[in-house]
């Protein structure tokens, strides 16, 4: 039986330690592979939609936002390199998280893998808006690996 072969592996983040344990993890997976590794940061647009109390969300908020993004993303593209793999592409979008990592960007990337942190959301939040990794695992189209904290 041969070894699967991952091409173009997909990582979210969000600024978490889970994210970075994910993307540290799917570096590895990578270099085994001879992969692409994709880290994709999504700005989630309905926060700037102007529902609730958000209207004092101002183009510098936002523009502050974009900002920090490209930092961290930078970071990952320096942590990459720092692990001697250097096959990263950096995305940011803004939207959905969980429709734009399930759906959009694989289907853009030739996504073969995508590897999510373990949620950071608490039962209750998990409850309310369900996470985006839970939700990735139930609709991407191709394989999900799911990366828990190390204890």
């Amino acid at each position: 039986m041969e070894s699967q072969e991952y091409q173009s592996i997909l990582v979210g983040t969000d600024g978490s330690e889970q994210a970075k344990l994910a993307f540290e993890k799917a570096i590895a997976v990578a270099q085994r592979n001879n992969a692409k590794v994709v880290v994709a940061h999504v700005l989630e647009n309905r926060m700037y939609s102007g529902n609730m109390s958000f209207s004092t969300f101002t183009p510098e908020i936002v523009q502050d936002e974009t900002n920090q993004a490209k930092e961290l993303l930078n970071d990952y593209q320096e942590l990459a390199k720092n692990l001697g793999y250097d096959n990263v592409e950096t995305v940011l979008e803004f939207g959905s998280p969980k429709t734009l990592m399930s759906k959009e960007l694989p289907e853009k990337y030739h996504t073969d893998l995508i590897m999510v942190g373990q949620s950071g959301l608490n039962a209750v939040e998990r409850l309310v808006m369900g996470s985006v990794s839970d939700h990735i695992i139930r609709t991407a189209p191709c394989d999900v690996l799911v990366v828990r904290p190390e204890e």
